[in-house]
């Protein structure tokens, strides 16, 4: 038995990066940090900020689009998976990702901050307190539609 999967809270470094394949499938690619905190031993206080590169596709890359930012909060359900390129000198590069199947859109980029304004003006607050959820089965194809 194994398993691959990884579970984060955390803040968008930047706006979302939004693109379609050529098959036309939308993939949507930001970071998200995550910190931790704790005393040291001569009582300073200590932070480590870890970045990690989120992977989203279909139809969640396109409300991750339309709804994330920078400063945001979500939380991200997937898996990690890393893949490898040649860069332009030909040297072999490897990156790990975290492959989204959900994402929970949580706060505004400030502690408290009402989704309104990113969700338009047709959400009322109650509403705009409750967190979107939204999952995706990345082996999912338009072949699969039966219709």
């Amino acid at each position: 038995m194994s398993l691959n999967k990884v579970m984060l809270i955390g803040r968008l470094g930047q706006d979302p990066e939004f693109k379609m394949t050529p098959s036309g499938n939308g993939v949507c690619n930001f970071s998200v940090a995550t910190s931790e905190n704790w005393t040291d031993k001569s009582g300073e206080k200590q932070e480590r900020t870890e970045w990690h590169r989120i992977v989203v596709w279909g139809k969640l890359a396109e409300l991750c689009n339309q709804y994330l930012s920078k400063g945001r909060q979500a939380y991200i359900e997937g898996k990690l998976q890393t893949r490898s390129w040649e860069d332009k000198e030909g040297q072999k590069r490897y990156t790990t990702e975290i492959v989204a199947n959900t994402v929970q859109f949580l706060s505004g980029a400030s502690e408290g901050a009402s989704r309104s304004s990113s969700m338009g003006a047709s959400q009322n607050s109650t509403e705009a307190a409750k967190p979107y959820e939204v999952q995706s089965d990345s082996s999912f194809a338009a072949d699969d539609i039966p219709f």
